[in-house]
């Protein structure tokens, strides 16, 4: 098997090469369509312009230093206990994920995963709660000419302030000013990196977020996109979609419909002008990695432990295969988009993937079944040493070098050496193993190198 890259790579999409058999005789030279169907805010950072405290989405993690003492908010061994203000170092235990109610309401989660709570007010505030209610709720107060001089609302109604005990308790009597005063807190935004569907959807609201994403459905992949990559010798897309797509078009709060009927257009497009199809299960329910392309809430990965989410995702595949079975522009299902391998054990995916594979043939015995590596810290070859002896199927391996520190140190010419020699060795290997097509779904041009090693790179280029 060959494995050639693709040189045409348009800012939103990734390139996807594999040679193919069979039934698809031929090089599959392809492009996903990231950010279409499966929101990713850095390939189109506008969609999310208009959500109001938009530094403030679900999963941002947020610290709080009282102004009058100096001192950091912190849950106690990182959730399950009582809230302190006592710290002068901020760390783990000092940091909250926002899971947002509103522009400006707020549950406040522990890095142990317990929300800030108070029963009622004058109360003390607690990191014990597994749920979140009216008492779990906060509205966080922003300063008109600082917006990290914040005050901290109760749903109770009233404030919650430092006490000179150095606890956090809702009793702050009245409305505090914005002076050195118990009650303000310097509100220091630590991440801000999820920008999926869960966040746009749930900042902007049902209605706001169906009409933005109904737009950007319809201009962002068109017919005539479809038309050019024929064009340019591109006969595959690979298209990345949510679990919520099975579920069109009423999935379940805060997801928005439409997907569904945005792929049945692309496999029509993809008739029209002779273009393959690889559909790709990108966003598990439950999240399969903790990223916003997996449309987590806040960073954390449920799927692996919840047999209620692998058994949905296994119906996600049943629909999808049931339903696009019969168009010839079908070539493969792809099961799950990089599972995360600190949290995913290698034989719980690896029987997923088996159950799948038994799925897709109920419909097709043609179709490519497509396996993704976990990413992290796994041997590309560890799927291979499973000995999946299944017909049609593709290991799908993702290729950065952005994401990896083995690379930050490398001149640009050792970034491509590396490519042409370590990779290609390794792919030689694979394509060996057992059968299995190799299927290289996402790698990009695009490395962390510094101005030192550029200047190195260009002087000794020139």
């Amino acid at each position: 098997m060959e494995i050639v890259f693709c040189n045409w790579v348009p800012v939103f999409l990734f390139c996807c090469l594999l040679r193919v058999s069979s039934a698809h005789s031929g090089k599959v030279r392809g492009v996903n369509l990231g950010g279409w169907l499966v929101v990713e805010g850095w390939i189109k950072p506008s969609l999310f312009d208009g959500i109001p405290n938009g530094d403030m989405l679900d999963g941002t993690q947020v610290q709080f230093k009282s102004m009058a003492l100096q001192k950091y908010v912190s849950a106690e061994n990182g959730g399950g206990l009582g809230v302190t203000v006592d710290r002068d170092v901020p760390s783990a235990w000092e940091t909250f994920r926002l899971w947002r109610v509103s522009d400006t309401g707020f549950h406040l989660r522990s890095v142990g995963g317990q929300f800030l709570t108070c029963n009622s007010e004058g109360d003390s505030v607690l990191a014990t709660s597994a749920v979140t209610s009216a008492r779990e709720t906060f509205y966080i107060e922003r300063n008109s000419d600082n917006n990290n001089s914040v005050h901290i609302r109760h749903s109770s109604g009233n404030y919650v302030q430092a006490t000179l005990a150095n606890q956090l308790a809702a009793d702050y009597p009245g409305e505090p000013g914005w002076g050195n005063n118990m009650a303000t807190f310097e509100m220091i935004i630590v991440a801000n990196n999820l920008h999926g569907d869960y966040q746009l959807a749930n900042g902007y609201g049902h209605e706001k977020a169906k009409d933005v994403l109904k737009r950007h459905r319809n201009s962002f992949v068109t017919p005539e996109d479809f038309r050019f990559l024929s064009r340019h010798g591109i006969n595959t897309v690979r298209i990345p979609v949510g679990w919520w797509i099975a579920l069109d078009p009423n999935p379940p709060a805060p997801f928005i419909g439409g997907t569904l009927a945005a792929l049945d257009n692309a496999f029509s497009w993809a008739q029209v002008y002779n273009i393959k199809c690889i559909i790709d299960l990108h966003a598990a329910p439950g999240s399969q990695n903790g990223m916003e392309h997996s449309a987590s809430r806040d960073g954390s990965t449920y799927w692996p432990t919840s047999p209620g989410y692998i058994s949905q995702s296994l119906d996600v595949i049943d629909f999808l295969a049931s339903r696009y079975a019969k168009y010839p522009a079908l070539l493969g299902i792809e099961f799950l988009n990089e599972p995360s391998a600190s949290t995913v054990p290698l034989d719980l995916l690896v029987s997923y993937y088996s159950k799948d594979y038994q799925i897709v043939r109920k419909y097709s015995s043609t179709a490519y079944v497509i396996i993704c590596q976990r990413i992290g810290n796994a041997d590309p070859f560890e799927l291979y040493q499973t000995n999946i002896s299944f017909s049609h199927i593709v290991v799908d391996l993702h290729y950065y070098n952005l994401f990896d520190t083995f690379f930050v140190n490398m001149s640009a010419v050792d970034n491509i050496q590396f490519i042409y020699k370590s990779r290609q060795a390794q792919l030689q290997a694979l394509d060996s193993a057992n059968g299995s097509l190799v299927f290289i779904g996402e790698w990009v041009n695009e490395w962390n190198v510094t101005a030192s090693w550029i200047i190195k790179t260009l002087g000794g280029l020139s």
